[in-house]
């Protein structure tokens, strides 16, 4: 097979992965307008931000973890979650934003509690940096 050919070949093969990349793209777009944001504002936010399936499960792990940490912290009468809060932020996906992250997932009803409470930890940096 001459050069040319085999160029030809590849030029091709990534014309092919490049329309599959677009199609791939147009249905993520279009499914994430078809998700109703009021409701499942959280799941919007995973489809638009192109989260991998691995990345979400990381995600997921994490909220699970942070959660049961802060059960057992608050059985302990922790009253201070802002080392949970700290944590959670440093360890999100690079591709989503804390603040809206957590009003997402409280928006959903998912982890309710630990988000409501990163809420209000969140409101009271914002306040002491008045």
């Amino acid at each position: 097979m001459g050069a040319l050919q085999q160029f030809k070949g590849e030029n091709i093969s990534v014309e092919l992965h490049e329309d599959k990349t677009g199609k791939l793209a147009l249905r993520i777009r279009l499914l994430s307008q078809m998700i109703d944001g009021e409701k499942h504002p959280f799941k919007k936010m995973v489809v638009e931000k192109e989260l991998t399936e691995a990345e979400y499960a990381e995600l997921l792990a994490l909220l699970d973890d942070l959660e049961g940490q802060y059960e057992e912290q608050k059985e302990a009468g922790l009253l201070d979650f802002t080392a949970l809060l700290l944590h959670f932020a440093g360890m999100l996906n690079v591709k989503l934003h804390p603040d809206y992250t957590i009003k997402a997932l409280k928006q959903e009803g998912l982890y309710l509690e630990l988000m409501k409470e990163f809420s209000a930890v969140r409101w009271k940096i914002d306040v002491s940096e008045c």
